[in-house]
């Protein structure tokens, strides 16, 4: 592996990014025009039924965010005249062919001019509809490759799926493919185009019989779960994400094809500023209940690690891997992640959580200070069924129920009294398989990575993405609360 200057290599180059009013994708762009002025253009794909559309989501929900003020002071009233210039926003739907761009001029300019394309979009609810989670994490995933077939001065397809399409695996977890219609349970029977029919027949089936939005919604989550835990990932999201990884490694032909696997993505370490972070993610649906004094209990391992890793340092890796491997028929898979280098445990991110609103406690909306205490952790189901059970003077009978009935026993016990316990309840089955997770992410490619950009650029230093250099502690009180609270719950 050999690269030169990574930010020379960006020099006159076309990028097409879908996903553009995405997280990740909001930080690649704006150091793409931050350290690369001379970037040819962006092509930014935003689902919009026009120009005109596309143009409102990009300067509302992409250039008008607070992630671009260091851009703004440096270009100061110049920065409009410059974006016209870089930046060019398309309307499209990347779960449509041709990734939904009607305009034909359009199509042919970007097929003409595109040299990387970037392949952010995703839905990544864990419980997604399964018609618009297979449209757009799998189905979506084929039309991006298509559609870079057509670009005729492509040097490289990347694609950002996510670690988590292990499933729930044990150990040290390779950078491996994923094998075509190859379940991580052993059963067989996995075919894209069975579940796509599948989708098709059941939304024509409940359409025929007249059913409300509402029962169309709640039938598509259920249908994605249970396909999901049919083939052994434990929900719809890395069940699409895994499907549309699999459809890329067996149709690139020579397409030189990057795969990166992010694990659990949190705010900003340093760029453009320490602590950007937009939308509740992931950890931070537990750190908006706790700081609140609404989450006494939770059912985790403590000594589970909890991989995460710096938005800004996935967009490094992104931007080096390009470099890399322009031009290189292969496949090449990287996962970006800390669980190996620099593990993180639960039972420390509890401890953070509970050192930070100890001293900065939340103020409610009656202006009091909510004060906070360390939570219990149970590491089984049954003591911490049992545990809500006497806590909330539920029937002690419910504890004769395992795992799903019992979750949904408790929950549906729930009246607007006990909102506390529904909402922990909700927050326990959807993380579940994170907070028990026993797996260890390999780096080996990532680590190669980094090395070759250390020995052959000058300005490596712009690009870090090693885990070691993080502080937990320092970062979670510094960095990443202060940052949620400021750009999230505000």
């Amino acid at each position: 592996m050999e690269l030169g200057s990574i930010v020379e290599f960006l020099e006159n180059k076309s990028i097409l990014v879908t996903g553009a009013t995405g997280f990740l994708a909001k930080i690649f762009v704006e150091k793409i025009l931050r350290i690369q002025p001379n970037v040819k253009k962006l092509f930014l794909l935003l689902r919009a039924a026009d120009t005109k559309s596309a143009t409102q989501r990009l300067h509302n929900e992409v250039l008008g965010k607070e992630l671009f003020r260091v851009l703004r002071d440096k270009w100061g009233s110049n920065l409009n005249s410059f974006i016209s210039e870089k930046v060019t926003p398309i309307p499209g739907d990347i779960s449509c062919e041709n990734l939904g761009v009607t305009n034909l001029n359009l199509r042919e300019e970007i097929w003409r001019e595109v040299d990387v394309v970037l392949n952010l979009a995703a839905t990544t609810k864990f419980d997604e509809r399964y018609d618009v989670a297979l449209g757009i994490n799998t189905l979506g995933a084929s039309h991006v490759l298509n559609f870079s077939k057509k670009c005729v001065k492509l040097k490289m397809l990347l694609h950002v799926s996510t670690a988590y399409v292990s499933g729930e695996r044990e150990g040290l977890i390779l950078e491996s493919p994923l094998k075509m219609g190859k379940a991580l349970n052993g059963a067989s029977g996995l075919d894209v185009d069975k579940e796509k029919k599948l989708v098709e027949e059941g939304l024509n089936e409940l359409n025929e019989l007249q059913a409300t939005e509402e029962t169309i919604s709640l039938t598509m989550k259920e249908l994605g779960m249970k396909r999901a835990l049919m083939y052994g990932w434990p929900n719809t999201y890395v069940f699409t994400k895994a499907m549309g990884e699999m459809l890329l490694g067996q149709f690139k032909e020579n397409l030189p094809l990057v795969i990166l696997r992010p694990t659990i993505i949190t705010s900003t370490y340093m760029e453009p500023f320490s602590g950007w972070i937009e939308g509740i993610r992931t950890i931070d649906s537990v750190l908006a209940t706790y700081c609140k004094g609404k989450l006494t209990c939770f059912l985790a391992d403590p000594e589970c690690i909890l991989d995460a890793i710096p938005g800004d340092m996935v967009v490094n890796c992104m931007i080096v891997a390009m470099v890399a491997h322009a031009n290189q028929p292969c496949e090449m898979i990287y996962q970006v992640g800390s669980s190996l280098k620099n593990p993180l445990k639960l039972v420390d991110l509890h401890d953070f959580f509970f050192k930070y609103f100890h001293e900065n406690p939340w103020i409610n909306k009656d202006g009091k200070a909510v004060k906070v205490r360390k939570s219990i952790l149970f590491s089984t189901t049954f003591v911490f069924h049992g545990y809500l059970a006497v806590r909330y003077m539920l029937p002690l009978k419910v504890l004769q129920f395992l795992n799903f009935l019992l979750c949904q026993i408790l929950r549906g016990m729930c009246n607007d009294h006990n909102r506390k316990i529904k909402m922990l309840m909700c927050l326990v089955e959807l993380y579940k398989p994170y907070l028990f997770f026993k797996g260890i992410f390999d780096d080996l490619n990532t680590d190669k990575l980094r090395l070759a950009a250390t020995e052959s650029s000058s300005k490596a230093d712009l690009f870090y993405f090693d885990p070691k250099c993080i502080d937990w502690e320092d970062y979670f009180i510094n960095i990443h609360i202060p940052g949620v609270l400021k750009y999230v719950l505000k």
